[in-house]
């Protein structure tokens, strides 16, 4: 089977100029194989369809950064548990091919990084040389894509505790940060402490924290009656 125009193959290494999305800090993202038969189902058009990433594709588009799944998407072999990665340098989204094999897991990476991708756009974040924006963007993305949602974390066996949202988003921020830069977890840490009340309560642009899917429906309705009141202004 071809591979699909706009899941194509490219030789991005991630790690070195943006973001990632990794089970664990470790691994890179390289070139691999065309994406198999069971990726091209799973990728389709599903995740598209969904409130997280209607949402985020409206308003990338809606800032003037209109995503093409051509342009904007790639699809590789990925060393390590390294889930996908936004490359700055090329404004593309790295789909880990090997590392994927649940649509779920699927939608969460594709708005985890379509979220570091309207950072990209809105802001002007200093991917390779300011940690804190780094920290900051990763940030968000924990807490807006669902990474840290009650079922996800009950499967990693993390429940029950204190604020644990907010304990799951910097764990995590700071992990996805190890997994990118070469700095030491202290360095990491104190990245993340420093811009995480401000960060963590940037909801943009969801307006909210979407905790669930019916979370995220009601966010892209606001995001849309949110449009149409200034349009009419």
């Amino acid at each position: 089977m071809p591979t699909p125009s706009w899941c194509h193959n490219s030789p991005l290494a991630v790690s070195q100029n943006g973001t990632s999305t990794a089970e664990e800090p470790v691994g890179d993202l390289h070139a691999g194989p065309a994406p198999s038969k069971d990726f091209y189902q799973l990728i389709g058009r599903r995740w598209m369809n969904g409130p997280y990433a209607q949402l985020l594709l409206d308003a990338m588009k809606q800032s003037g950064c209109t995503v093409y799944k051509d342009r904007h998407f790639a699809c590789e072999d990925c060393d390590g548990c390294v889930s996908g990665g936004f490359d700055a340098a090329t404004s593309q989204i790295v789909l880990c091919q090997n590392n994927i094999h649940q649509q779920s897991h699927m939608n969460r990476v594709v708005t985890h990084e379509l979220i570091h991708a309207f950072d990209h756009c809105r802001a002007h974040v200093d991917w390779f040389s300011n940690v804190k924006h780094l920290a900051c963007s990763e940030i968000r993305a924990a807490n807006l894509s669902g990474d840290c949602s009650l079922i996800n974390e009950m499967t990693r066996f993390k429940f029950g505790l204190k604020q644990h949202h907010q304990t799951c988003v910097r764990d995590r921020a700071i992990r996805s940060i190890l997994a990118v830069r070469k700095v030491s977890k202290e360095t990491a840490e104190k990245a993340v402490d420093g811009v995480f009340d401000s960060c963590f309560n940037d909801h943009e642009p969801f307006g909210r924290v979407p905790h669930s899917r019916s979370d995220a429906k009601y966010a892209y309705r606001n995001f849309q009656n949110r449009d149409r009141y200034y349009a009419n202004l």
